[in-house]
């Protein structure tokens, strides 16, 4: 199922543009511009302190 429309994805034809994951190129550059104007966001979650440059610093690091 397309994840833009919910329409059958069909097999790829040789020769044409692969938009697998999508039914279009039509889909694909629509689920393009959503991530592009920020409606679909990566969320930060609320606990993440997996070390790194602002989280806690690492078991046995004593700079």
């Amino acid at each position: 199922m397309c994840p833009g429309c919910q329409r059958p994805v069909p097999l790829a034809v040789a020769g044409a543009p692969d938009p697998f994951p999508f039914c279009s190129v039509r889909c694909q550059l629509i689920d393009l511009g959503r991530w592009l104007d920020e409606d679909y966001k990566i969320s930060d979650g609320e606990d993440q302190s997996g070390g790194g440059i602002d989280g806690a610093p690492a078991a046995g690091d004593r700079s």
